[in-house]
């Protein structure tokens, strides 16, 4: 009997998994707040809905007789989605609401790490007040990074030295964030690392915890590492798994800390099952946690789900069941995803611009195309003011993958942008670079 699973969201992550669970010959149905061609292509049925609004969305789930469901945004799993749908008996990939404050509350994860001695910590302080976080700025021999406590759709945190110039930059954001209630009612205060970023990502049973490759994301507008922040332009993949810049024991050092956090939220009375995102800063002193995501990241979602080309299904269920038996077999493969974005997006997004996509051509490149925060209308796919869709290749070597990416690139237009130099050797080059620096 052909599986019927519920996908939540509407993004380009969405679609790549929408794609994987079709690989795997699941029936599946869409719930979003958008109306994402290749998801509204792909599902079996699908329902524009407000991806937070509970009701409905179970109710949609329960009509289609869904018995499993994988949720994509953190936001649905803050209002507790996964609570919900689990009473009704359709399994979930994706965490409870008190589970999920391993994103949702960054002072929860902090907390948690330094209760359970979790290596990868930071020192840091959490606030809800301005005066108690002025006298820790003041007394902070190094810079800091600030976080408002809850979400921001990943464009909140502002660095010291990046983003602020210096304490007077720190305290006064610190006071925007509180007095804006920007991500909810507090602050977190961390020390700056200095290093290379990466992420693994892991499917988790509540127990068992199975890692994929490491991507890197790439949060800055413009190529060069310039320009506003923003929800991520693009990211790779090794055929490895790895990074140019990562060894084998600094990803299982990773992997320990994710495991140990897993097991943390066990002992504590809150099994974390779905997809835990780790993003890490690795340091001289190893990797070094800078945050966890309750879900997958977007766009790392479209390099690993594009590696897996069979046994996601499976590996769903084993996670709603709490039986993951064994690895999940990813391609050894590289991967390239570059976000096409609207114009003036990371500052004023051009809405309701035409997009065209010839479809067959790109297709013919070797490239696969993930549509992501888009309208389709009257047959017409139109920007919002978020990223409009994403283009992979995959190939032996991050080279190849990136010429697949970029040829595949070449048959999308309208008034948008995309950051060119994402897995391009020149930028790989400086990060190896910078990380040796790093490690003295």
């Amino acid at each position: 009997m052909t599986a019927k699973v519920l996908v939540v969201g509407g993004g380009g992550r969405e679609h790549a998994i929408v794609e994987a669970l079709i690989r795997d010959g699941a029936a599946v149905y869409a719930a979003m707040k958008n109306h994402n061609p290749g998801i509204a292509r792909s599902a079996k049925q699908f329902k524009l809905v407000k991806e937070t609004d509970v009701p409905k969305v179970v109710d949609f789930a329960i009509s289609c007789g869904a018995e499993l469901a994988v949720i994509g945004p953190e936001a649905p799993l803050e209002v507790g989605l996964a609570d919900e749908l689990l009473r009704k008996g359709i399994g979930c990939v994706g965490p409870s609401q008190a589970a999920a404050r391993l994103e949702t509350s960054k002072r929860f994860s902090r907390r948690l790490l330094k209760k359970h001695s979790i290596p990868g910590n930071v020192a840091f302080g959490t606030f809800q007040d301005y005066d108690s976080a002025k006298l820790f700025v003041n007394d902070f021999p190094g810079e800091l990074v600030v976080k408002p406590e809850g979400l921001t759709g990943g464009k909140g945190v502002k660095v010291e030295g990046e983003h602020l110039e210096g304490k007077e930059g720190v305290l006064a954001y610190v006071k925007e964030v509180l007095d804006h209630k920007i991500g909810g009612a507090g602050v977190v205060l961390e020390e700056r690392l200095v290093g290379e970023e990466f992420t693994l990502q892991a499917f988790c049973d509540g127990r068992n915890v199975r890692g994929m490759p490491l991507v890197q994301d790439h949060k800055r507008a413009y190529d060069g590492d310039v320009g506003p922040n923003t929800g991520g332009m693009g990211s790779y993949t090794d055929a490895n798994h790895l990074l140019p810049f990562v060894t084998e024991e600094e990803r299982l050092r990773a992997l320990e800390i994710m495991q140990r956090t897993v097991q943390a939220m066990r002992d504590d009375g809150h099994p974390y099952r779905g997809v835990l995102y780790g993003q890490f800063m690795l340091t001289r002193d190893g990797p070094k946690v800078i945050e966890f995501n309750a879900r997958f990241g977007d766009p790392e979602a479209m390099n690993v789900l594009t590696l897996l080309q069979s046994g996601f299904l499976e590996v769903c269920q084993g996670v709603a069941d709490g039986k993951l038996s064994r690895d999940v077999p990813f391609l050894r493969k590289a991967t390239v995803c570059k976000y096409v974005v609207p114009a003036g997006y990371g500052t004023e997004s051009k809405a309701g611009r035409p997009v065209m996509v010839n479809e067959e051509r790109l297709k013919a490149t070797g490239a696969r195309l993930y549509y992501a925060a888009v309208e389709e209308k009257d047959g017409v796919v139109l920007t919002t003011s978020s990223r409009t869709l994403g283009v992979v290749g995959m190939a032996d070597s991050i080279d190849e993958a990136e010429e697949i990416c970029e040829a595949g690139l070449g048959y999308v237009q309208g008034d948008v942008f995309v950051r060119h130099d994402i897995g391009k050797r020149e930028l790989l080059r400086r990060r190896v670079e910078h990380m040796r620096q790093v490690r003295g």
